[in-house]
């Protein structure tokens, strides 16, 4: 490992982070774990330690605390920076949106703050597909698109945190900023030993679904049938978490190599769309598990149909993903294995 790349995760006991933190390590980084656990657990560092054979270093700081942030920043001489901790429930964000503005906006510009203080030039941010709102014509979303305004105050937040980039860009052009347009993350690292965690009840398609086949909810509740879609429920992108993790280091990657700064916005899901009943009907072929769920009324905010054109990713980073839905399903139903046991 060479300790000359030390690499701020902040949020990176947390679902995407995590993973992440793994890719950084197999990539020769020194990643260094900034969380202050709101929507992580212990057992996630557990995971983490014996995937890579050590245990990872983990300072509990919350990133709104400018000085204990900088003690952070004093310690280490941070070779990058990669940008997780927000708050992500888009629901729970219309309902206590100050929330969400506190966090996941003036959080950013602490860190940001300190960056520019410390000369950290490498900034990949976690950014989001909510950005593009409803696509008005084509489905297939691409980065020159124009960003809509947030259907609900998270997505606003990941608005509001690529225009300060954008902003921050214009006077500090050496800065090499990349923010990377998620789609649906799912499943898990291949050895079950990390996955998503929700706390509460999921907010997320595929956790619902693992806890309903195991028992822990009583039924999945799909959002509307009578959307525009070849069998009117709504189709997404979804990505496995270690590809878009991948995606993560090919970034950083990228940011190294520029000569120059770089301010980069890149979509990082499959090019796929697949709706929420081929979920379900995946699901039940690869685990062999009937899934008891029923049709519900329409959920504010859902976007029909969306996913992503990769081209950028693939041409700028040398980045596509490789695993299929039938993975990701496989692999997060082993984690929910593991998980059940921890209880």
């Amino acid at each position: 490992m060479n300790n000359n790349k030390c690499i701020l995760v902040t949020g990176g006991a947390g679902y995407i982070g995590s993973h992440t933190f793994v890719e950084l390590v197999n990539a020769g980084y020194n990643p260094i774990i900034v969380d202050d656990f709101r929507n992580s657990s212990e057992i996630i560092i557990e995971g983490l330690s014996a995937i890579v054979g050590f245990t990872p270093t983990v300072i509990t700081v919350d990133i709104n605390d400018y000085n204990a942030l900088e003690k952070v920043f004093e310690q280490y001489n941070f070779h990058g920076i990669i940008h997780f901790a927000a708050d992500k429930a888009v629901g729970e964000s219309v309902i206590d949106p100050l929330k969400y503005y506190g966090n996941n906006v003036c959080g950013m510009v602490t860190i940001l703050k300190l960056a520019l203080k410390y000369q950290v030039k490498n900034f990949i941010f976690s950014s989001s597909c909510t950005v593009y709102g409803e696509p008005k014509s084509k489905k297939e979303v691409s980065e020159d698109m124009a960003v809509d305004r947030g259907s609900s105050p998270y997505g606003q937040t990941k608005i509001i945190g690529e225009q300060i980039l954008a902003d921050l860009y214009s006077v500090n052009q050496e800065l090499k900023i990349i923010a990377l347009r998620y789609f649906n993350p799912v499943g898990a690292h291949p050895s079950g030993k990390i996955g998503e965690l929700p706390l509460g009840v999921p907010n997320n398609l595929f956790p619902y679904i693992m806890q309903t086949a195991t028992g822990q909810r009583e039924q999945l509740i799909v959002f509307g049938d009578d959307y525009q879609t070849t069998d009117g429920t709504c189709i997404r992108d979804y990505i496995h978490v270690v590809d878009l993790a991948d995606a993560h280091v090919k970034a950083l990657r990228f940011a190294e190599k520029s000569s120059n700064g770089c301010l980069e916005f890149i979509n990082v899901g499959t090019g796929k769309g697949v709706s929420v009943l081929e979920i379900i009907k995946v699901f039940e072929q690869t685990i062999g598990i009937p899934l008891n769920y029923t049709i519900g009324p329409r959920r504010s905010g859902d976007v029909a149909e969306i996913f992503a054109n990769c081209d950028r990713a693939k041409n700028l980073l040398n980045w596509s993903a490789h695993y299929t839905i039938q993975e990701a399903i496989s692999h997060a139903w082993q984690w929910e294995q593991n998980v059940l046991n921890y209880d």
